[in-house]
């Protein structure tokens, strides 16, 4: 039973790591696209920034350790 909660969590977070970058890589490609007023510089930019944002997420997230205490439960006995 433990084994799809965790999956659950996994796709929760995959979906937000990406949602995250999307919108990073979105507001990018925004400014660019303003600035410059060209699709391919446009969408180098937008690209690179959704490379980047994604990896930086999972590299953050790799450093957090999972607590697997309950939260009811008082660490101090």
């Amino acid at each position: 039973m433990a084994k799809p909660e965790k999956k659950k969590a996994e796709a929760k977070s995959l979906r937000s790591y990406l949602t995250l970058s999307t919108v990073a890589a979105v507001f990018v490609g925004v400014l660019v696209w303003g600035g410059v007023r060209d699709m391919n510089t446009t969408f180098i930019w937008a690209a690179i920034t959704f490379i980047v944002s994604i990896v930086s997420i999972a590299t953050l997230a790799l450093m957090v350790k999972e607590d697997p205490r309950d939260p009811n439960e008082p660490r101090l006995k």
